[in-house]
């Protein structure tokens, strides 16, 4: 973080982020590290590499619900937490099929 004066701060933003990097010293409040084991962040996991497209592993299909004429999933993605969870059709990740047949055995048992 760079002063570059009248209250504005020029911050080192990854190239990803496409937005201005300078802010208003009202729009920014000091980090603190964390002082409890729970308060870390993890690191996300990496991409995977399936039929040539970078995606996200998933662990299981937790429920399903009805969406217009379709289904959709409620997906618990590999090496995240459950806040990370998201509904998703069956086309949007065709990889997903064998998730979605284990989940139907579980819930038809």
């Amino acid at each position: 973080m760079k002063d570059i004066g009248l209250g504005a701060f020029q911050l080192e933003l990854s190239e990803e982020w496409a937005i201005h990097n300078v802010f208003n010293e009202n729009l920014l409040t000091q980090c603190m590290e964390p002082k409890f084991k729970d308060q870390y962040e993890e690191l996300a996991p990496l991409l995977t590499i399936i039929n040539e497209k970078e995606e996200y592993k998933v662990e299981e299909v937790r429920k399903h619900r009805k969406q217009g004429r379709g289904i959709q999933y409620l997906v618990y993605w590999k090496g995240y937490r459950n806040e990370h969870d998201q509904w998703i059709t069956e086309i949007v990740l065709p990889h997903v099929k064998e998730a979605i047949k284990d989940y139907w055995v579980r819930y038809l048992s």
